[in-house]
């Protein structure tokens, strides 16, 4: 099926979710949006980038700022955001993977789509513009800045672009995501403000990180499977490969990670992306 036939296809009011008014939109403007702006996206990334390298230098002979205050909010901010479209976007996938062969219909087929899971995988996408914010309170705070988290906010925001210009059925698993942010944010929103948390919860954000990068591949790989097996499949073979690199170097960094952070060995605090 196409995706301007699918786009046709998506409910309002579904036996599993009832969109608001709001979450009601022009998808098919929206895509067509993604695809002439995405010089934009590499735009961003590129200034992203430029902005990491040199206020770090620029830092470097300035105090570190405290931002307690805005850190707070910022993290809560983008907590609750993380709460609503987890909420939001779930109903779709549990219904999807209850039904006959879910996993394959959750894989492969974008129907049955709501516009509530439309509408929040599109601010999900968009949030990650947004969350390239993180960066600068580690920056102006002069805190330690690792490739894992620079690499992560560039690939995600890389990756959800494309796969929202694809109409991607991977895309509704992104409360994979938002779920696990929903407790880290409000985590970091705690620490800001000194709030004493015991460094295994810290460990136990990083395992369920791990463990979304995992179940990622899993998706992934069954996309890659259907596709090359010939069974219908609503999936672009790009993004199956670009969604596939990325998550696997996500697994590499964030084990590595793991291990610099909690052996015994090594018992520096680092921020987590």
């Amino acid at each position: 099926m196409e995706t301007a036939e699918v786009i046709k296809s998506v409910a309002k009011v579904s036996d599993f979710n009832t969109a608001y008014d709001f979450e009601v939109y022009d998808i098919e403007g929206t895509i067509d949006a993604f695809v002439k702006y995405r010089p934009l996206m590499f735009a961003t990334i590129g200034i992203y980038l430029f902005l990491v390298y040199f206020g770090q230098k620029w830092m470097e002979s300035r105090p570190a700022f405290k931002l307690t205050t805005p850190l707070f909010f910022w993290n809560m901010g983008l907590g609750i955001f993380s709460i609503v479209a987890t909420i939001r976007g779930f109903p779709e996938l549990f219904y999807v993977l209850r039904q006959p062969e879910g996993l394959y219909l959750s894989t492969c087929s974008t129907l049955p789509n709501n516009y509530a899971t439309s509408f929040w995988a599109l601010m999900f996408a968009l949030s990650k513009f947004v969350e390239l914010g993180d960066t600068a309170f580690i920056v102006l705070r002069k805190q330690k800045l690792i490739v894992l988290h620079w690499f992560h906010h560039v690939a995600t925001l890389l990756m959800c672009w494309y796969g929202f210009e694809f109409y991607d059925t991977f895309g509704r698993y992104f409360i994979i995501n938002t779920f696990v942010h929903s407790i880290m944010y409000p985590y970091y929103a705690l620490k800001a403000v000194k709030v004493k948390i015991p460094k295994r919860a810290s460990k136990a954000i990083t395992r369920i990180q791990i463990l979304q990068m995992f179940a990622g591949l899993y998706v992934n790989f069954y996309g890659f499977y259907y596709l090359a097996s010939g069974r219908p499949c609503q999936r672009d073979m790009r993004q199956v490969y670009l969604s596939g690199v990325v998550i696997f170097i996500f697994v590499v960094l964030f084990i590595n990670f793991y291990k610099q952070s909690y052996s015994r060995q090594n018992q520096k605090k680092v921020k987590s992306p």
